[in-house]
């Protein structure tokens, strides 16, 4: 072998020649749990994406490695998916679903350098800490509460009972529902609780009937919503209900029966079908044809848009420095066209914008955007 030859071998058996040090990015999600119908759809939402990104030569000329982990909706489980992630050395994370999640996981990513960009984590607190690496890609629970204030006076009712599971979302989402009631001329007939995971509702429901409202405002997740519809048809009590972004999942109809879902009222942000963009009509159309659906809810997608904005600020800090990337997502990643609309951050990491919108559940059990 001549030494050009054994020079040229070398090079190609390498390992910096024959395979790039890949660029972990993160996945929290609820794979497992109440919640897992939305981290299974985040899941399959950044593979795709994360393929998409390998097949196009990867990031920083680098493959793409997905890293995952389990946070099961609980704040425990979610704290040590945090430091699995963080040991992994990933350039950021995309996620988490539910907001006590992430209020347990953001303080570790935060000491570790690490941007987090979450999809559906709305509690207003989360951006009030002032964690220069924290970002969402949904919108804010005080920008909801205004906007369920306004929809709750459009349907004429005088009094509003308010329901929530104590949870960080939808209590911060119900205190923030109850604090616009008087200035819209609502009266608080009731305000209750319920617990995540119970299967009798019907002492809540009781008390509420009691307080005579002319609707109810649920602020907690799907798989309560859908009992208590059910529970609530059952005992013939035949009262609207309203319901906060935690209840845009088809799951919630499964819970309920068609029947008792029927007419009931949810606050969300765009829903996959009715996305316009070609961004994310793309999106949808590759989403279909690898696993036969488009997504159940809109937090899969989100989770998707977090993914995608994430990419295109390592892009443009060059870098997978946890505080470059952050200047970036603030500086030059401005009106990123995302899957969900147009996305620019604040200098809190709050996403910009109003995005909500009303739908209503149909006699098919289909959520059907009111126009």
């Amino acid at each position: 072998m001549n030494r050009f030859v054994a020079l040229l071998a070398a090079a190609c058996f390498s390992p910096s020649v024959f395979a790039a040090e890949p660029i972990r990015i993160g996945l929290m999600a609820p794979l497992t749990g109440s919640w897992a119908s939305e981290g299974q759809e985040m899941k399959r939402a950044v593979e795709l994406l994360a393929a998409g990104v390998n097949a196009r030569g990867g990031l920083l000329g680098r493959p793409v490695e997905l890293v995952v982990e389990d946070d099961g909706g609980d704040p425990r489980t979610a704290a040590l998916a945090a430091q699995k992630l963080a040991s992994r050395r990933v350039a950021g994370v995309v996620g988490t679903y539910g907001s006590s999640a992430t209020e347990a996981a953001q303080g570790i990513f935060d000491e570790a350098g690490i941007v987090q960009i979450a999809n559906a984590s709305t509690a207003v607190r989360l951006t009030g800490k002032g964690l220069s690496l924290f970002f969402r890609t949904c919108p804010r629970d005080d920008q909801q509460g205004r906007y369920a204030v306004g929809v709750l006076a459009a349907t004429g009712a005088k009094r509003v009972a308010i329901v929530h599971d104590n949870t960080s979302y939808a209590k911060g989402l119900a205190e923030q529902a109850r604090a616009g009631l008087a200035a819209a001329g609502l009266t608080l007939a009731a305000f209750e609780t319920v617990t995540p995971g119970e299967r009798d509702t019907t002492t809540v429901l009781t008390k509420l009937k009691a307080a005579k409202p002319d609707l109810v405002f649920f602020s907690g997740y799907y798989p309560e919503a859908g009992l208590l519809l059910r529970q609530k048809r059952e005992m013939g009590w035949n009262v609207p209900f309203l319901g906060g972004d935690a209840n845009n999942n088809p799951d919630l109809v499964k819970v309920a029966g068609k029947a008792a879902a029927e007419g009931f009222l949810c606050l969300s942000p765009l829903l996959p079908q009715d996305l316009e963009g070609p961004e994310a009509r793309a999106f949808l159309a590759e989403y279909r044809s690898k696993y036969g659906a488009v997504p159940g809810s809109i937090w899969g997608v989100l989770a998707g848009d977090a993914f995608r904005v994430l990419v295109k600020a390592v892009e443009a800090a060059k870098s997978t420095e946890g505080a470059r990337i952050a200047s970036a997502l603030k500086g030059s990643v401005k009106d990123f066209p995302g899957l969900s609309g147009k996305i620019s951050f604040d200098g809190r990491g709050d996403r910009v914008g109003d995005v909500y919108r009303v739908y209503r559940v149909d006699a098919a059990g289909a959520f059907v955007l009111r126009k």
